[in-house]
């Protein structure tokens, strides 16, 4: 199986988990949306917690130029961690959500 492939099985599998989050304060579910052919891949939070509708992004990773971005990371313990322990390489992680010039201060890769 090619790199590709293995980091969009990877991908799914992790933000799979991502799925079964159960909130305790509030009525909202999580959704995965995974766009296959332009590797796109999302867990979408929607719901209520109390009166204040909940709907947006928790995750969202890309896969651009052979790395692994990750545009939007909502979770308590980084997203990242979790792809690195299913065996992405952090050299082929890019956190899009950190300011370029911040990056090259991270242990993940700058682009």
């Amino acid at each position: 199986m090619d790199r590709i492939e293995t980091y969009r099985r990877i991908i799914r599998n992790v933000l799979s988990e991502y799925v079964r989050l159960q909130y305790a304060n509030a009525e909202i579910q999580n959704e995965a949306v995974f766009d296959r052919d332009n590797d796109r891949y999302l867990i979408v939070s929607l719901g209520w917690q109390d009166v204040k509708r909940i709907h947006g992004a928790l995750i969202h990773v890309d896969i651009i130029d052979d790395k692994v971005w990750i545009q939007r990371d909502g979770t308590e313990h980084g997203i990242a961690n979790d792809l690195v322990a299913a065996g992405i390489p952090k050299d082929h992680i890019v956190l899009g959500f950190q300011a370029p010039d911040v990056r090259q201060y991270t242990e993940y890769a700058i682009t």
